[in-house]
C-alpha cells in the first residue's frame, strides 16, 4: 500500500486489526460485512460506488452468513450513498 492507501486506512483502524498490510479489497470487503453507512460513504469518496458494489458482489458470490446478514443493510446503503454521491457532484 502506498502512503497515501495508509491515511486512508489509518481513519478506519478496526477494519482488519489482524492484518495491517491487508490490500485494499481485503478491507472493502470487511466494511462491507460490517456495514456502517458513515464508513462505506467514506470508502465510496475514496474508491467509488462502483468498487464497492465490485467488493459486495464478491461477498455475495460465497453465499456465506455474514453476507446474507450484511445485505440488507449494504444494499440501503449503497444505494442511499450513490443517490448522495449523485446530488452532491457538480452536473457538466
Amino acid at each position: 500500500m502506498d502512503a497515501f492507501g495508509d491515511s486512508f486506512w489509518s481513519r478506519h483502524p478496526g477494519l482488519v486489526w489482524s492484518n495491517p498490510t491487508a490490500g485494499d479489497s481485503i478491507r472493502i470487503r470487511a466494511a462491507l460485512l460490517r456495514p456502517r453507512f458513515g464508513q462505506l460513504l467514506d470508502i465510496a469518496v475514496q474508491f467509488g460506488v462502483a468498487r464497492l458494489r465490485q467488493e459486495w458482489q464478491v461477498l455475495l458470490a460465497d453465499e456465506t452468513p455474514g453476507t446474507q446478514r450484511a445485505g440488507p443493510s449494504v444494499e440501503r446503503i449503497l444505494r442511499n450513498v450513490a443517490i448522495g454521491l449523485s446530488h452532491a457532484l457538480p452536473r457538466s
